[in-house]
């Protein structure tokens, strides 16, 4: 696996140091705290459902504002 060297100030260093699980690597704790980017319809689909007149007025919203 490659990798990078970065530089962080001493308060990060210390945040990011104190989400670190036991046996945890500094990678393992920004891939966990950070999230991908995913689209729009993938977040929905995690989402609970919701009633169709609700869907529908979403739908609705998203396509007018790509437009």
């Amino acid at each position: 696996m490659a990798s990078k060297s970065i530089s962080i100030s001493d308060e990060a260093y210390e945040r990011l140091n104190a989400l670190k699980k036991n046996g945890e690597s500094f990678t393992d704790v920004i891939i966990r705290v950070t999230p991908r980017k995913r689209k729009l319809s993938e977040i929905l689909k995690d989402l609970e459902p919701i009633d169709e007149k609700a869907a529908e007025e979403m739908k609705k919203a998203i396509e007018e504002s790509s437009d």
